[in-house]
């Protein structure tokens, strides 16, 4: 059996037994990626009624879901992703890359001057199994997503943002708080725990 079979084969034994996997089925939810961020939604309340999201890197769209749910008819989340996106009510997506000058510039036409309260991403490279070649990757995409951040956030907004533990995470962490007053990093009981990911949250923007 090839190292990549046996790693499958314990993908699809996780998920047998993983309890959110099976909530997410029941509940509607497109992956259990959705309780990594209603865990942190319950304790820090950044998806209120009103509230102007983007989600970026967002297909299958579970992150989406909840957060058009708590924003409700008075708020807006708009999604990117360079995959295609089945509809969710009550979100806007936008196909393309983030990145790329023109889809930027095309968002920003969009928001219409507008500026959202809060940039998240749960955003992931493709992992080729070789840390040395993923965790720039992941701070490369990492960095990407806060450059778009400081164009579109309110003062005030907020930053949710998914990083694997390694090299280049406090570097970043460093660089968010030359922009952000408050951040830190949470591990929510829905990412596995033998997972390096953590989660960066950096708060009031522009108000160092």
């Amino acid at each position: 059996m090839t190292k990549r079979a046996r790693s499958s084969g314990r993908w699809l034994q996780r998920q047998d037994k993983d309890v959110y996997v099976e909530r997410a089925a029941r509940e509607g939810f497109r992956s259990r990626a959705a309780y990594k961020l209603d865990e942190i939604q319950a304790k820090e309340r950044l998806l209120t009624p009103g509230t102007l999201c983007v989600d970026l890197g967002a297909s299958p769209g579970s992150w989406s879901q909840l957060a058009a749910r708590r924003v409700g008819p008075k708020g807006a989340v708009w999604a990117i992703d360079l995959l295609p996106m089945e509809p969710i009510p009550g979100v806007e997506f936008v196909q393309g890359d983030f990145t790329d000058a023109a889809t930027a510039a095309a968002f920003l036409e969009r928001l219409g001057g507008r500026q959202v309260d809060l940039v998240m991403s749960d955003m992931a490279p493709n992992i080729s199994g070789n840390r040395a070649v993923d965790q720039p990757r992941s701070i490369a995409l990492a960095e990407h997503a806060l450059e778009f951040a400081r164009t579109v956030l309110r003062p005030g907004g907020s930053l949710l943002i998914k990083l694997f533990q390694g090299a280049g995470v406090d570097d970043f962490v460093q660089d968010l708080s030359t922009s952000f007053a408050n951040v830190r990093t949470l591990k929510p009981r829905a990412s596995r725990a033998e997972s390096r990911e953590i989660y960066v949250l950096a708060r009031n923007y522009g108000m160092v």
